[in-house]
């Protein structure tokens, strides 16, 4: 098999990435999903769509609009933007195709877990709970250690779901939204560093093709080309809302 010139900017169209959810079959300590559920978060700049291969859940969010429960079934589709808590509820092999826009951020941490609020407003106490034991680890270890990390998670969403009862959306998220921009504020450079190489050099490439077009030109047809995208090696590893296999797509 051959493959074409890598190009300029992302892999795939508009700069998104992509992985595939087996969501966690853990049950859950507030009971919700026939299976199990994963950890509760936001995004702070990128937006995540969830595409269903097969099985049976939801998609539980809070968002400006207050809580909201998706069906998922096979063929459905939903999207949510950024600063919206979401929760991927298994109700029987839930499997999941995510898409997720600015490729490269959501794994250089553009993600927030719903911890309580104590532990959200101590960088320190944040960063031990979130962390996983390294792939050296047991798997075991490592599923334990998640699986803390997600019950903690919903321990802060619990909290969340309540404010938002007595106070409205708006007045719940505000602390929350406010916390998790502080917790990755010192991360932002970098960020603009990954976007800047990948998702922004796609949308130059475009802007220089668009200009030239309309001049009657196409240089950059000479540089077409397909490329295959091999999924990254090993088992998969321990996501947010389950276990998940991924594709290497920057640019």
């Amino acid at each position: 098999m051959t493959t074409g010139p890598t190009g300029v900017g992302p892999a795939l169209p508009g700069g998104v990435s992509l992985s595939r959810l087996a969501v966690y079959d853990w049950p859950a300590p507030d009971g919700v999903g026939l299976v199990g559920s994963g950890s509760p978060h936001l995004h702070l700049a990128s937006t995540e769509a969830y595409v269903v291969l097969g099985g049976a859940g939801a998609v539980h969010t809070v968002g400006a609009d207050g809580f909201r429960e998706h069906a998922l079934a096979p063929g459905a589709v939903v999207s949510f933007t950024p600063g919206t808590v979401h929760r991927a509820v298994n109700d029987g092999d839930l499997d999941v195709l995510v898409l997720m826009s600015n490729a490269g951020l959501p794994e250089a941490g553009d993600a927030v877990l719903t911890f309580p609020a104590a532990v959200l407003a101590d960088p320190a106490a944040y960063a031990a709970a979130v962390a996983l034991p390294g792939p050296e680890a047991p798997d075991e270890g490592r599923a334990a250690a998640a699986r803390r990390r997600r019950d903690l998670a919903l321990e802060g969403y619990g909290e969340l779901l309540d404010a938002v009862g007595r106070h409205g959306a708006a007045e719940a998220l505000a602390p929350l939204h406010a916390a998790a921009v502080a917790l990755v504020r010192a991360r932002v450079p970098r960020w603009r560093e990954v976007w800047e190489a990948s998702v922004g050099a796609g949308a130059r490439a475009t802007d220089v093709a668009l200009t030239d077009l309309v001049a009657g030109a196409a240089p950059h047809l000479a540089a077409a080309g397909a490329r295959a995208l091999a999924p990254v090696p090993g088992p998969r590893r321990y996501g947010m809302c389950g276990r998940l296999q991924t594709w290497r797509v920057g640019g």
